[in-house]
């Protein structure tokens, strides 16, 4: 039943798509769903969103995703319970689900995974430092008071510093979801090959997994820990317009700890520009993918044709990142060395 998809990036609705999958045939399920954010929900569009800014009331070139409307959220509640339904069906018996999501809209969507019937298991952080910082100052505001002008100006030094309550955001929470098993894990493992971790799989400078994973350099400490790939312009391609692009290495690294063979199957309901699906193809997995935006399907496509088979890409980054965590040493050593010579 799910021949005519596989290794297929298919346009349609996630909903009405996933119900055409056969039931228990999925081992993973990776994806990036629309947050809810301003307009930004299941039926946005990447190039109406861009033109958006009737509805920032305050300042009209604030961009979306930086407005907050509690009503967003419980349509995503609502509208992502009825997702991870049709997801827990597709699911085998202890398959996972890895869903991004944002800090204002995490526990909205872990209800509906939670209330859908699935376990609980982990929240992953995929933490970084380059960010842009949305707090606004009132500067805009105070010039609009009906006060004269040392007033407002004397406000203004009374609240200098003081901004809206936004700071930067340096991570992007994943829910770590599973499906039941089927008895006990061995029995479950042995009929379904799929619900327990490959701790074969390591992160930083060959540390054990982790529930944290950072794709830039931050600091000694994080980086022997955490750190893995960073990802290249070449890596998203010249012409993606995708606005969220997430690492190929991210998605690896999630795939390589919860698929056994090269028989999963890995799903992307919200595949955007592909890298989910790149990332399975990269380490000789099935997938399947599903967008509702033609761009982004063309994109994908691309992305998928450009991409080959490649198992040692792990190993080949790890040898990287310790010579990246070891040069960062030597500097470190380096830089203390000269402050102790200066006492």
């Amino acid at each position: 039943m799910n021949g005519e998809f596989l290794n297929k990036i298919i346009q349609g609705d996630a909903l009405l798509t996933i119900s055409k999958l056969k039931s228990n045939s999925i081992d993973l399920v990776l994806t990036d769903p629309p947050y809810f954010l301003d307009k930004m929900d299941n039926g946005w569009d990447v190039k109406k969103v861009a033109l958006i800014t009737d509805y920032c009331h305050t300042i009209k070139s604030l961009p979306p995703g930086m407005k907050f409307d509690k009503e967003q959220g419980k349509k995503f509640y609502d509208w992502y319970y009825q997702v991870s339904k049709e997801i827990i069906r597709v699911l085998k018996p202890g398959g996972f689900f890895f869903s991004f999501s944002s800090p204002q809209l995490y526990h909205r969507m872990v209800s509906a995974i939670d209330d859908a019937g699935f376990l609980i298991r982990d929240c992953f952080i995929w933490l970084y430092t380059q960010n842009q910082p949305k707090a606004m100052n009132l500067n805009h505001f105070i010039e609009k008071l009906n006060e004269d002008k040392k007033s407002k100006e004397n406000l203004k030094n009374q609240l200098a510093g003081w901004k809206t309550p936004q700071i930067k955001s340096c991570f992007e929470p994943i829910v770590m979801a599973q499906k039941e098993t089927e008895g006990t894990f061995l029995k479950n493992f042995k009929k379904y090959n799929v619900g327990l971790l490959n701790t074969n799989v390591q992160i930083g400078d060959n540390m054990f997994p982790a529930n944290v994973v950072s794709t830039n350099k931050i600091s000694e400490v994080i980086d022997r820990c955490f750190l893995i790939s960073k990802p290249d312009k070449k890596e998203k391609g010249e012409l993606n317009t995708h606005k969220t692009v997430k690492p190929v290495s991210l998605c690896e690294y999630i795939i390589k700890l919860t698929t056994y063979s090269e028989d999963a199957i890995v799903l992307d309901p919200f595949a955007g520009s592909g890298t989910t699906l790149v990332a399975a193809k990269k380490l000789g997995r099935k997938f399947i993918g599903i967008d509702i935006n033609e761009e982004y399907i063309e994109i994908a496509k691309e992305r998928i044709k450009n991409t080959g088979k490649n198992y040692s890409v792990t190993e080949k980054l790890n040898s990287a990142i310790q010579m990246q965590i070891f040069e960062s040493k030597v500097e470190y050593k380096r830089k203390h060395l000269k402050k102790l010579q200066r006492i």
